[in-house]
């Protein structure tokens, strides 16, 4: 069972991904580095609601 979740930049805030997870293997909030286009730089992002 996979549910899409989308990544936000924790700087500007803009959600720049959306993908999918497995909630029953991960239960807890994903953070992956990521390229934020409007901060030109790689930033950790981190899953939104």
């Amino acid at each position: 069972m996979r549910t899409r979740i989308t990544l936000a930049c924790p700087e500007c805030k803009q959600r720049n991904y959306n993908t999918t997870k497995n909630k029953k293997n991960h239960p807890e909030r994903m953070e992956t580095r990521k390229y934020c286009r409007f901060c030109r730089t790689h930033t950790a992002h981190k899953e939104t609601k």
